[in-house]
Protein backbone atom coordinates (compact mmCIF):
# COMPACT_ATOMS: atom_id res chain seq x y z
CA UNK A 1 0.00 0.00 0.00
CA UNK A 2 2.83 2.40 0.86
CA UNK A 3 4.37 1.85 -2.58
CA UNK A 4 1.07 2.78 -4.24
CA UNK A 5 0.80 5.96 -2.15
CA UNK A 6 4.40 6.87 -2.95
CA UNK A 7 3.89 6.35 -6.68
CA UNK A 8 0.68 8.38 -6.68
CA UNK A 9 2.39 11.20 -4.79
CA UNK A 10 5.29 11.13 -7.22
CA UNK A 11 3.09 11.34 -10.30
CA UNK A 12 0.89 14.01 -8.78
CA UNK A 13 3.75 16.29 -7.82
CA UNK A 14 6.11 15.70 -10.74
CA UNK A 15 5.24 14.91 -14.30
CA UNK A 16 7.68 12.66 -16.10
CA UNK A 17 10.77 14.66 -17.11
CA UNK A 18 9.51 17.90 -15.53
CA UNK A 19 12.32 18.31 -13.00
CA UNK A 20 16.00 17.61 -12.49
CA UNK A 21 17.48 15.48 -9.72
CA UNK A 22 18.25 17.52 -6.65
CA UNK A 23 19.76 16.71 -3.29
CA UNK A 24 17.43 16.81 -0.29
CA UNK A 25 18.70 16.66 3.31
CA UNK A 26 16.35 15.17 5.92
CA UNK A 27 17.14 16.01 9.55
CA UNK A 28 15.06 14.04 12.05
CA UNK A 29 15.92 11.92 15.08
CA UNK A 30 13.22 9.39 14.17
CA UNK A 31 14.70 6.79 11.81
CA UNK A 32 11.26 5.62 10.64
CA UNK A 33 10.28 9.15 9.61
CA UNK A 34 13.56 9.61 7.75
CA UNK A 35 13.06 6.27 6.00
CA UNK A 36 9.52 7.04 4.76
CA UNK A 37 10.52 10.52 3.56
CA UNK A 38 13.67 9.18 1.88
CA UNK A 39 11.69 6.53 0.00
CA UNK A 40 9.16 9.07 -1.26
CA UNK A 41 11.83 11.57 -2.31
CA UNK A 42 13.98 8.93 -4.03
CA UNK A 43 10.95 7.64 -5.94
CA UNK A 44 10.39 11.22 -7.06
CA UNK A 45 13.94 11.21 -8.45
CA UNK A 46 15.83 13.08 -5.73
CA UNK A 47 19.11 12.21 -4.07
CA UNK A 48 18.60 12.05 -0.29
CA UNK A 49 21.02 12.56 2.58
CA UNK A 50 19.91 11.84 6.17
CA UNK A 51 20.98 13.18 9.56
CA UNK A 52 19.68 12.28 13.03
CA UNK A 53 20.17 15.76 14.52
CA UNK A 54 20.82 19.35 13.53
CA UNK A 55 24.54 19.29 14.30
CA UNK A 56 25.17 16.38 11.92
CA UNK A 57 22.81 17.94 9.37
CA UNK A 58 24.78 21.20 9.33
CA UNK A 59 28.02 19.26 8.80
CA UNK A 60 26.47 17.35 5.88
CA UNK A 61 25.24 20.63 4.39
CA UNK A 62 28.78 22.00 4.51
CA UNK A 63 30.21 18.96 2.66
CA UNK A 64 27.27 17.79 0.50
CA UNK A 65 25.07 20.88 0.00
CA UNK A 66 21.38 20.17 -0.52
CA UNK A 67 18.95 22.42 -2.39
CA UNK A 68 16.19 21.72 0.14
CA UNK A 69 16.41 20.72 3.80
CA UNK A 70 13.54 19.11 5.71
CA UNK A 71 14.09 19.40 9.47
CA UNK A 72 12.22 18.31 12.54
CA UNK A 73 11.96 20.81 15.40
CA UNK A 74 12.29 18.70 18.54
CA UNK A 75 15.48 16.59 18.48
CA UNK A 76 18.27 15.72 20.91
CA UNK A 77 21.77 17.15 20.49
CA UNK A 78 20.78 20.11 18.29
CA UNK A 79 17.12 21.02 17.86
CA UNK A 80 15.47 22.48 14.80
CA UNK A 81 15.33 26.15 15.83
CA UNK A 82 19.11 26.42 16.19
CA UNK A 83 19.50 24.40 12.98
CA UNK A 84 17.20 26.73 11.02
CA UNK A 85 19.04 29.83 12.34
CA UNK A 86 22.42 28.39 11.31
CA UNK A 87 21.15 27.31 7.89
CA UNK A 88 19.58 30.69 7.20
CA UNK A 89 22.83 32.44 8.21
CA UNK A 90 25.25 30.17 6.33
CA UNK A 91 23.08 28.97 3.40
CA UNK A 92 20.59 31.78 2.72
CA UNK A 93 19.38 30.42 -0.63
CA UNK A 94 18.69 26.87 0.57
CA UNK A 95 15.02 25.95 0.91
CA UNK A 96 13.96 24.92 4.41
CA UNK A 97 10.90 22.91 5.40
CA UNK A 98 10.21 22.53 9.13
CA UNK A 99 8.05 19.73 10.51
CA UNK A 100 6.71 19.09 13.97
CA UNK A 101 4.14 17.00 15.78
CA UNK A 102 2.93 20.05 17.67
CA UNK A 103 3.71 22.03 20.76
CA UNK A 104 3.91 25.67 21.74
CA UNK A 105 6.32 28.24 23.04
CA UNK A 106 4.40 30.92 24.87
CA UNK A 107 1.40 31.61 22.65
CA UNK A 108 3.06 30.50 19.40
CA UNK A 109 3.15 27.07 17.81
CA UNK A 110 6.57 25.55 17.18
CA UNK A 111 5.93 25.79 13.44
CA UNK A 112 5.06 29.51 13.63
CA UNK A 113 8.38 30.11 15.39
CA UNK A 114 10.15 28.04 12.71
CA UNK A 115 8.62 30.24 10.00
CA UNK A 116 9.80 33.40 11.76
CA UNK A 117 13.30 31.93 11.94
CA UNK A 118 13.37 31.29 8.19
CA UNK A 119 11.56 28.07 7.27
CA UNK A 120 9.72 28.74 3.99
CA UNK A 121 7.29 25.84 4.44
CA UNK A 122 6.01 24.03 7.53
CA UNK A 123 4.33 20.65 7.89
CA UNK A 124 2.30 19.55 10.90
CA UNK A 125 2.87 15.85 11.67
CA UNK A 126 1.28 13.63 10.63
CA UNK A 127 1.23 14.96 7.07
CA UNK A 128 0.64 13.32 3.71
CA UNK A 129 3.54 12.49 1.43
CA UNK A 130 1.85 14.52 -1.30
CA UNK A 131 2.00 17.60 0.97
CA UNK A 132 5.71 17.04 1.57
CA UNK A 133 6.46 16.49 -2.13
CA UNK A 134 4.45 19.61 -3.03
CA UNK A 135 6.41 21.68 -0.50
CA UNK A 136 9.73 20.42 -1.89
CA UNK A 137 8.60 21.12 -5.46
CA UNK A 138 7.46 24.66 -4.56
CA UNK A 139 10.80 25.47 -2.96
CA UNK A 140 12.73 24.09 -5.93
CA UNK A 141 10.64 26.21 -8.31
CA UNK A 142 11.44 29.33 -6.26
CA UNK A 143 15.16 28.63 -6.64
CA UNK A 144 15.09 28.53 -10.46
Amino acid sequence: MLAIVLCLAEHYAYGEGSYTMTRILIIDDNASTRDVLRQALERAGHEVVEAADGHVGIEYQRTLPAEVIITDILMPEQEGFKTIRELRRDFPTTGIIAMSGGGQIGGDTLLAVAERLGAQRVLQKPFGLRDMLDAVHQLLQRQT
